[in-house]
Formats: structure tokens, C-alpha cells, sequence
């Protein structure tokens, strides 16, 4: 039985792509850590929703540009395992990747550029700064925005509300044929499924209880490489061990002969496992 591919792959950032919380990082370096840790791992579970609290946390900690730029190098030095490469063999199999992040776009839209997603491929919150904070009466260079100003607030779109990924999701295939798949740590992430054709749930960094237990896939290995075995089906891995990502494609078939997967809807379980047969 064939397994087909998934055209178009949806990612979360935090704890999917990056093993860091760009908002916890924030908390971090203003000593609020704690405090604004319980409130994301609360919305990231499903307790509260996410736009109870979104505002909240950044009018708490009061991050300035520079510390949100900073961001960019946090998440580069941070990569989960093979998140590069699965993206780069997934482009040489002719997917379309996004990114959808409820995390702040300066430093997310860099990170994914950085990880060869297309600019245009990727959806995060845009942040609004006070001009008249920080040494507001300096000269400010266009091409340089003064690194002090402070957080004022965020564009309220669909990425700073629980249930809101679907609805980008939506917009990015918009008129594009081909199914689709999304990939990702959080409650967020679990809602969106109902717009596309599959969710995978990645317990790699962070494991939630719900979308462990909802989540028709599941794994929790450190290394993305055997979501390209659901992605581009056993055959899609097996053309790869044929490329340049022969190593990548290995890995991601032994992860998932250890038990990497758990696939826990019947029908797709068969399905996957005739079409490993067939094809290994």
C-alpha cells in the first residue's frame, strides 16, 4: 500500500525547530523567569488560552529591540537536531515548508531564513515599540532602529490566539493543491489540525500530556529525521538514501525501526506499516 507525501509541511519554532521558549529566554534575562514560564506552559497545555496571556507577559518583562533581536542568535544556537537538514531534504523532494510561530518575528522569521525556509513561508507576531523610550531624543539611523526603544505592543492576529493556526494555514495553501501536514509541540499546534490533512505531535523538547495523547502520530526523539518517513512516505525516504542525504535518510529509518513513532490512529497505522513493508 503507497504512503503519499504531504506537499505542504507545517512547523512550530519554539521547542520544535529550536529547543528553546524565545519568551521564556526574554523572562530569563529580566529575572521573571518563573513567572512567565508557568504562564506559557499553561497555554502551551491548553489550561488558559493563549491570548489571556500573551500581552501579559510581554508588558511584564518590557524587553527592549536589542533583547528581542537577540533572540535570532539564541534560536540558531539552539537548533533541534537535524531540523536543518529534514527541512534541506524536504526541498530536495519538492515540499513546501512554513513556519508558524506564535513567537516574535524578528527573531523567528531570521531563524527560519536561516534554516532555508522562504521568507514569505513564514508567520509570526509583529512587534510594536515605543519610539519615546530608551535615548528616544539620539539620532536614529533608518537602517538601525535604535536598539532601546521598548515593547509597546503586538499586531493581534491569528498567531497570538489558541485556535489560530488554522486559519494561516488556510491562507498559505490558499488556491495550491497537494495535502498537507503540520508539525508541533502545543495545544496551538493541535487545534490547527483540523485544517490540515495530518498533525504530528513532537515531544522531542517539551512533552505535552494532551497532545500526546490526541495527536494521531507522536514521537519524542531529540532528531526530526524520522518525521521525513511521514512527510514523504517510506518511499520519499528510501529516494533520499540515493542523494546527498543518504546519512539523514539512515538515521530516520533506524530511529523509526527502535520505535521513534507512535502512530496511534488504527487505519494510519496500517496504512504506514504496509507501505514500510513494501517498501524496507
Amino acid at each position: 500500500m503507497r504512503w503519499p507525501p504531504f506537499k505542504h509541511v507545517f512547523f512550530d519554532c519554539d521547542s520544535t525547530l529550536s529547543t528553546v521558549e524565545g519568551i521564556d529566554i526574554l523572562a530569563k534575562e529580566s529575572g521573571k523567569g518563573w513567572r512567565v514560564r508557568v504562564l506559557t506552559q499553561a497555554a502551551m497545555d491548553g489550561e488558559i488560552d493563549l491570548e489571556e496571556i500573551y500581552d501579559k507577559r510581554l508588558q511584564a518583562l518590557n524587553p527592549t529591540r536589542r533583547q528581542i533581536r537577540a533572540l535570532r542568535q539564541t534560536y540558531k544556537q539552539n537548533i533541534v537536531p537535524d531540523a536543518a537538514g529534514v527541512i534541506a531534504a524536504l526541498h530536495y523532494l519538492g515540499h513546501e515548508v512554513y513556519i508558524l510561530s506564535g513567537g516574535l518575528a524578528e527573531a523567528v522569521v531570521d531563524f527560519g531564513i536561516y534554516l532555508g525556509v522562504p521568507q514569505d513561508h513564514v508567520r509570526a507576531v509583529a512587534v510594536e515599540y515605543d519610539q519615546l523610550s530608551g535615548n528616544w531624543w539620539q539620532q536614529i539611523d533608518d537602517e538601525r532602529p535604535h536598539a532601546e526603544v521598548r515593547y509597546l505592543g503586538f499586531s493581534k492576529d491569528s498567531l497570538t490566539v489558541s485556535d489560530g493556526k488554522a486559519n494561516l494555514v488556510k491562507e498559505l495553501i490558499g488556491e495550491q493543491t497537494g495535502r498537507s501536514i503540520l508539525v508541533g509541540d502545543g495545544v496551538s499546534d493541535l487545534l490547527a489540525s483540523r485544517a490540515v490533512d495530518l498533525f504530528v505531535g513532537y515531544g522531542g523538547v517539551e512533552s505535552r500530556q494532551r497532545v500526546e495523547s490526541e495527536a494521531p502520530i507522536y514521537f519524542k526523539s531529540r532528531s526530526l529525521a524520522p518525521l521525513l518517513a511521514i512527510t514523504s512516505g517510506p518511499a520519499g525516504l528510501r529516494a533520499l538514501e540515493k542523494s546527498d542525504f543518504l546519512s539523514l535518510a539512515e538515521k530516520s529509518r533506524s530511529l523509526i525501526q527502535e520505535g521513534a513513532l507512535s502512530i496511534q490512529n488504527d487505519e494510519l497505522k496500517n496504512k504506514f506499516d504496509q507501505a514500510w513493508r513494501a517498501t524496507y
